[in-house]
């Protein structure tokens, strides 16, 4: 049988294996890229682990140094106790962000720097303006005081709420400690940019806010605070008190 090209019969089946073969393509171009973007979304996460604790990784290195420098990880829960069986890497933050703080999984990373001190990463996620925010924390073995930190956004404000991501404001962390005394307080970002935490009297748990960017700066804190990093709080009072 012959279609009329004019007739809507013919325009109904060429738009269908139109629509069934670019579906098809793209399905088949989404499976090819799948193992690469996985390999890529590896790799940017080994990276920002080693940043944390200073170590500058490229995509080529990073898996390297990763094995030189993560001497351990493991998984605990809101107790602060082992879950064995479940890897630290594998976690899917985004899923763990949704769920209340109790039922977490959460990851922890031990490292060994270059002058042979021991360090904790804790990886942090949260809500920004415009999009999810994440980091990690490396902290000191006295499981207290900060020893670097790093940062990323999906869609902050250029010049504004993305300065989250920048070594000028992620190197303020450096030598702040979460306790005082027994509470675990955290760090408290400051409003009004630099100079801001000294006014307020906090050097200790303090660190300036992004000028124009208060917003992120407080959701910023939020994250290492009630959102996140105080599920690690059993954890982390545990590992304190051990150190005694």
């Amino acid at each position: 049988m012959k279609l009329d090209t004019n007739s809507n019969l013919y325009t109904f089946l060429y738009s269908s294996i139109l629509v069934i073969v670019v579906a098809a393509a793209l399905a088949f171009t989404a499976v090819k890229l799948k193992p690469l973007q996985d390999k890529n979304v590896k790799v940017e996460k080994m990276k920002n682990i080693l940043q944390s604790i200073g170590v500058v990784a490229s995509a080529e290195n990073a898996e390297d140094l990763y094995n030189k420098y993560i001497t351990d990880s493991y998984t605990v829960n809101a107790k602060g106790e082992k879950i064995e069986g479940k890897d630290a890497f594998s976690v899917n933050m985004k899923k763990q962000f949704k769920l209340k703080s109790e039922n977490r999984t959460l990851p922890v990373y031990e490292a060994k720097i270059d002058d042979g001190s021991k360090k904790i990463i804790i990886p942090l996620r949260g809500k920004g303006l415009w999009g999810p925010i994440w980091g990690y924390f490396a902290l000191n073995d006295d499981y207290n005081t900060i020893y670097g930190a790093v940062f990323d956004h999906k869609g902050e404000t250029p010049g504004l709420g993305a300065e989250i991501a920048t070594k000028e404001f992620q190197k303020q962390f450096a030598g702040k400690t979460l306790f005082d005394g027994e509470n675990l307080v955290s760090i408290t970002v400051y409003k009004g940019g630099s100079g801001s935490a000294e006014k307020a009297g906090d050097t200790k748990h303090g660190i300036d806010g992004i000028s124009g960017g208060t917003i992120t700066s407080k959701d910023l804190e939020k994250m290492v605070k009630d959102e996140w990093l105080f599920s690690y709080k059993s954890f982390l009072v545990k590992n304190k008190e051990l150190k005694k």
